[in-house]
């Protein structure tokens, strides 16, 4: 998978998307999603990294507890083989709920 094809699913989702973050004084209102690549876990094989390995995290922002739009981002990786984990978190100085979805992806330049 390339990177632009990450962001191509990631588009599919429906909502406002961003690598990482809006810019600031976008005014982005939820609800919206970042993602990102915090770090790699490539496959090393004979002294070298053989295989580029990425952890992607998807973001997704609501004003309200949204299970409806939580499913659809579901039903998306699921329609393109991701194996995902999940975890939410209300965060109390913005008013919003962050569900962050976890899955490693297989990069080809």
């Amino acid at each position: 998978m390339t990177l632009q094809q990450v962001a191509n699913i990631v588009s599919s989702i429906g909502i406002p998307f961003a690598y990482h973050h809006f810019p600031e004084n976008t005014g982005q209102q939820p609800p919206f999603i970042c993602y990102y690549y915090p770090r790699s876990n490539d496959m090393v094989a004979d002294d070298t990294n053989y295989q580029k390995i990425n952890e992607l995290v998807i973001e997704l922002y609501t004003d309200n507890k949204d299970f409806t739009l939580e499913e659809t981002v579901e039903s998306v990786l699921k329609a393109h083989d991701f194996v995902y984990s999940r975890e939410e978190t209300y965060i109390e100085s913005e008013k919003m709920y962050m569900v962050v979805f976890y899955m490693g992806v297989i990069i080809n330049d």
